[in-house]
């Protein structure tokens, strides 16, 4: 496995079926541990999880074992899928997660928030708030409803990232009127997001 940090994952940098059967357990809890502080509750049905380098992988790898995938162009094709959610050193990428256990509110509560993926925002101490970039891939939204699923992309002034990668505080929130929510990172949260930051 390539040991870069940054930049996009390539073929040499996943593990084969077998190698990945083999480690699949020490590698799942090494992720788990790194994602305890890039899973950000927004309100009490909203999930932002931060991705990056180390989560792609194991979306990757994940899919590939699922779908036995082993073959060098079905590989690039989930590469070429999941590649544009890691975060290129000015921005955060977020896999929105709207969650309402229940079908029949989960239903009624989309059809009330639709629009909710261009009202969410990230913001450093003092500097102007950066709204989301949603759903580059594909539009999630239909008449009836918003999806319980988006993909954000913030881009950040470089004022910001250099509040933040300085231990500055950062609140993140969602200003949709019928779902208003905002929360402050924990210092531990921060650091783990300003690595994503150049």
């Amino acid at each position: 496995m390539g040991s870069d940090t940054k930049g996009r994952l390539s073929r040499a940098d996943l593990m084969s079926l077998e190698q990945y059967s083999t480690s699949r357990k020490e590698f799942r809890a090494r992720v788990l541990e790194h994602k305890r502080n890039r899973l950000i509750a927004i309100g009490p049905n909203v999930t932002w999880a931060f991705e990056d380098r180390l989560t792609v992988q194991y979306q990757v790898q994940e899919m590939l074992r699922v779908e036995r995938i082993f073959e060098a162009a079905g590989i690039q094709d989930e590469l070429d899928a999941y590649n544009p959610l890691i975060p290129d050193g000015a921005n955060w990428k977020v896999t929105f997660l709207i969650e309402f256990p229940d079908p029949e509110e989960r239903k009624q509560r989309l059809a009330l928030m639709k629009g909710i993926e261009d009202r969410c925002w990230v913001q450093a101490d003092g500097q102007e708030r950066a709204f989301a970039i949603a759903d580059e891939d594909l539009e999630r939204e239909n008449e009836e409803k918003t999806s319980s699923v988006h993909f954000l992309r913030f881009e950040l002034s470089a004022a910001a990232v250099a509040k933040i990668k300085a231990g500055g505080g950062v609140s993140l929130g969602i200003d949709h009127p019928n779902y208003d929510y905002s929360v402050v990172l924990a210092p531990a949260q921060r650091d783990s997001l300003a690595k994503d930051l150049g």
